[in-house]
């Protein structure tokens, strides 16, 4: 009995080949447009789909495999008799094999400038009806979607091997495929309506690399990447040397990067389980480095460092006289990279965007046990700052206030920053009261917070925090501001002689 072969696909990578050896084991292979230049141009032998349709190619190419003999023999059971003897009397031949990739939308979308009527001629619509059909008949046809399944596909084809659990296995693939690809069509005329938030929110991701382990080793990991939107984050960084990222590095490389954007100066972040240890800004990015290392240099031992200028030699050879797990940074010089790559253990990735500020329509997204908490990212640094104490913090007092109120903005809460001189002096992350945050932060700080100037996260309920920011030197003070007891924290500030701004803004970070 002759067999037939659709091939149809947009992405021709190794399917000349494939159909070339399909054609050698007596398949008959029809095909459409230019897939059937591709194959006839190497001198494989092509039936048109409208030979054996009848019906011609139409409106400018949308209608061309949407027609009952296409359908019929792709979804025929071979095992049901009435099937076989209804494709008889209609003059339908089985189709057996089906090789279809979709026409380019995602490719398309990602041009820069793109024209919405360009988008929706990439829209692929008989595709995806085909492979859906191949696949829901998965026992009696097989259907491929990935060019780089061709190999094994053809070798168990040649060999008589492909057995119902291999075709399965490629049935499963086309519905991922498919389910990938109108994702990608939902959430792109999504943003052109502007929505942020709709009724059903269906998200896709492409795998980026299976990682040795997620957080702790018995447990497996994947990295997936967001389709478009990737200019500065880690899912667009090259790794020029070391071992392959793990879990908690790609965790904690994001939160790294999330937090250097919000510098314009040269300035250097480092970051330990998923919290800066040491932010430092300076003239330099080697003065920048040196704040952030002198900030904790027991806990950045281990960490990521994060640069928001081009690594050169003299900061290279600073961070060598450590172990850090991974350097960041979006360019660097030939001397500070044979420096860097003389350790083998370290990390040393290059993200050129590093910079970049999030995509407009990028989303923040959290998984809870039975669902997903999704929000727009916390964009905005704060609303008008006012000053709410009798005495007002100096210029340089306002200048550090900004800072560490941008480093606050990255830390657990609750979370508390003493910044002094450019760089952090302690940080509290993640306490469930905020006195508890403080003193991590003092205890850190030591005698380095005389002197120092303070934010928080969110507002103070009491004033026992003040009162403990005194006790340590703090002389100026950043927090949103709202508590019904504001009057109480207002007051000691001005008993104590501390300065007080409110943003108008919290900065909550769980």
């Amino acid at each position: 009995m002759k067999r037939r072969a659709l091939f149809s696909v947009s992405d021709k990578t190794g399917v000349v080949d494939f159909a070339r050896r399909v054609s050698a084991l007596g398949y008959e292979i029809v095909s459409t447009g230019g897939t059937q230049q591709a194959l006839e141009a190497a001198g494989v032998s092509v039936v048109n789909v409208s030979q054996i349709t009848g019906f011609p190619e139409c409106l400018d190419g949308r209608l061309k495999t949407l027609h009952p003999v296409v359908h019929g023999g792709i979804l025929a059971m071979r095992s049901n008799h009435d099937h076989l003897a209804q494709m008889e009397l209609l003059g339908i031949e089985l189709i057996d094999l089906v090789v279809i990739n979709l026409y380019p939308f995602k490719q398309t979308v990602l041009k820069e400038g793109v024209k919405l009527d360009e988008a929706i001629e990439n829209i692929d619509i008989g595709g995806p009806t085909m492979i859906r059909a191949a696949a829901k008949n998965w026992q009696d046809v097989a259907v491929v979607v990935d060019p780089a399944d061709y190999g094994a596909v053809i070798t168990d084809l040649e060999n008589g091997t492909l057995t119902n659990e291999k075709k399965f296995a490629l049935a499963a693939k086309v519905f991922e495929h498919t389910a990938h690809y109108d994702a990608l069509i939902s959430d792109y005329l999504r943003r052109e309506t502007g929505a942020s938030f709709p009724e059903t929110l269906t998200v896709t991701y492409e795998k980026v690399q299976d990682l040795r382990y997620g957080e702790n080793p018995h447990q497996n990991a994947v990295f997936y990447r967001e389709v478009g939107g990737l200019k500065g984050t880690l899912a667009e960084a090259e790794q020029l040397h070391g071992k392959e990222l793990s879990f908690n590095n790609i965790n904690d490389a994001a939160g790294a990067i999330a937090l250097i954007k919000e510098f314009d100066m040269p300035c250097a972040v480092a970051v330990k389980h998923a919290n800066p240890c040491g932010v430092g800004v300076g003239a330099t990015i080697l003065e920048a480095y040196r704040n952030a290392y002198e900030a904790d240099p027991k806990s950045i031992y281990g960490g990521i460092v994060a640069l928001n200028r081009a690594c050169d030699a003299e900061t290279a050879l600073e961070i060598n006289k450590i172990f850090v797990e991974i350097v960041i940074a979006p360019a660097y010089t030939d001397e500070a990279l044979e420096a860097l790559t003389q350790k083998k253990n370290i990390r040393v990735l290059l993200l050129e965007n590093v910079s970049e500020p999030p995509g407009v329509f990028a989303l923040d997204t959290k998984k809870v046990a039975g669902g997903l908490l999704v929000q727009s990212l916390d964009r905005l640094d704060r609303a008008e700052t006012v000053t709410v104490t009798e005495k007002a913090p100096t210029d340089e007092e306002q200048a550090q206030l900004d800072f560490a109120w941008k480093v606050c903005k990255h830390v657990k809460s609750n979370g508390i920053v003493l910044v002094k001189g450019n760089r952090t002096v302690g940080v509290g992350p993640g306490q469930t009261n905020r006195v508890g945050a403080l003193k991590i932060a003092a205890d850190m700080a030591g005698e380095t917070a005389r002197g120092a100037v303070m934010a928080s996260d969110a507002f103070f309920p009491f004033s026992d925090c003040v009162e403990l920011a005194a006790e340590i030197g703090v002389t100026a003070i950043i927090q949103p501001g709202g508590s019904v007891r504001d009057a109480d924290s207002v007051e000691a500030c001005n008993r104590l002689g501390i300065s007080m701004v409110f943003t108008g803004m919290r900065h909550f970070k769980h």
